[in-house]
């Protein structure tokens, strides 16, 4: 069978730096998503509140608002593969110190907050790196498929992690979900190590000043037609729709009255979802369709907020958490594909820098916003007032939609040029 003639994920997957590339974070995936149940189970132990759910939330998010710019701006100006070691190699070091303090039993809330934020610190180096290095290990017309597979190795953990966290901690406790995460991100670190890839020529790149290029492809994204539209979507998603899956510990204690174990019931669901709108999207192999596809997504994702919010039966909630996954999944995997093939290659960290902004670091200011306000109105109205008005945002979009579609799925070379 010839490469061309092969499916989308066999041909993606053929390539080997892609895969040994996506080999090595699976593992840091895995163990990362059984770290997050932990976390997220012994700060609600810790503490039993909503606010301090949102705190934390915030913790680990927050920091991608004011450092992924940053981080694009100097993704663009060094190789990104020394880069993400760095990353991988302290969020390692985030991962043995969760588990003494756990061992130890000098874990509190407060030092789980500081560790928290160190990790959080990391995270906008390691996904800007990791959003330049897909397209290198693939050709163009690969993007697609390559990107939807990433986003499906990173989502089916979501399923796989919480499903081994519900099975170690009853066993070993919460810190043996923090040694797991510490020898999945040993693994990926070494396999980092093993990878080669071409150096990238940085040297304009480093003729600007660091501040400049940020808002270079600030600008940039703001000028592009399509772009700006989709990041506007993309802000509304994180800040009303993205948090709900932050306070799932605080639904599966308090709403569903299911504990640990509801909560990774919930969690894994969420995670199933999410993995099979990735395989739908990479299984497609095509970019024409897929601005339609994130608009679907943004729309399923709203609906299937309020249907979560609107039950008090785990059964029904587990069900639509994981039409949540898959929406929210088929959106934000499309408007990635999207963004890295309309972007010129020269701006391509800055501008996935924005959707990390977004994605990863506007969820921080959602969560801490509506967990401080389900302390007064309670979880359900909380989210379900955030999922109407995300909603409301389609009255606006609709009618814009084929100007969007038309300035994201032309050749790059029309967008290198807006």
């Amino acid at each position: 069978m010839s490469a061309a003639s092969k499916p989308p994920i066999l041909r993606c997957l053929s390539h080997p730096k892609f895969a040994l590339f996506e080999g090595g974070l699976f593992p840091h995936y895995t163990t990362g998503w059984m770290m997050r149940v932990g976390a997220g189970w012994l700060a609600w132990e810790l503490t039993e509140s909503p606010a301090w759910l949102g705190v934390i939330a915030a913790a680990d998010l927050m920091p991608m608002l004011f450092l992924a710019p940053i981080a694009g701006a100097w993704t663009d100006r060094v190789n990104p593969l020394p880069l993400i070691r760095l990353a991988e190699a302290s969020l390692f070091i985030h991962a043995c110190l969760l588990a003494i303090f756990t061992i130890m039993g000098w874990m509190t809330i407060e030092i789980l907050l500081a560790l928290t934020v160190f990790a959080g610190v990391a995270y906008p180096f390691h996904s800007t790196a990791r959003q330049s290095i897909i397209p290198v290990t693939v050709p163009r017309e690969d993007f697609a498929s390559a990107i939807a597979l990433d986003s499906a190795s990173f989502h089916s953990n979501r399923f796989l992690g919480p499903a081994l966290a519900a099975f170690v901690i009853p066993v070993y406790g919460v810190s043996g979900v923090f040694v797991a995460h510490m020898l999945g991100s040993a693994v990926c670190l070494t396999t980092l190590m093993i990878l080669r890839l071409p150096a990238p020529d940085r040297t304009k790149a480093r003729n600007t000043a660091l501040m400049d290029a940020v808002i270079e492809g600030m600008r940039y994204a703001a000028a592009h037609q399509g772009l700006r539209l989709l990041l506007l979507m993309l802000v509304f998603a994180s800040v009303c729709l993205r948090p709900l899956q932050d306070m799932l510990p605080g639904f599966a204690g308090d709403v569903f009255d299911a504990g640990a174990t509801g909560l990774a019931w919930l969690t894994s669901s969420v995670g199933v979802g999410a993995m099979a709108g990735a395989i739908f999207i990479a299984s497609r192999g095509a970019l024409a369709g897929l601005t339609t596809l994130a608009m679907a997504g943004y729309l399923g994702t709203g609906v299937a907020a309020l249907g979560f919010v609107a039950t008090q039966n785990i059964y029904v909630a587990v069900a639509f958490a994981a039409l949540m996954g898959f929406s929210i999944n088929v959106m934000s995997t499309s408007i990635q594909a999207l963004m890295q093939f309309a972007t010129d290659d020269r701006m391509r960290g800055r501008v996935m820098a924005l959707y990390l902004l977004i994605f990863r670091g506007f969820p921080a200011l959602g969560a801490l916003a509506l967990g401080f306000l389900a302390n007064f109105a309670g979880l359900r109205l909380a989210f379900g007032a955030a999922a109407a008005l995300c909603l409301a945002l389609i009255v606006l979009l609709l009618p814009r939609w084929s100007v969007i579609a038309g300035n994201l799925e032309k050749p790059p070379t029309s967008h290198d040029k807006s």
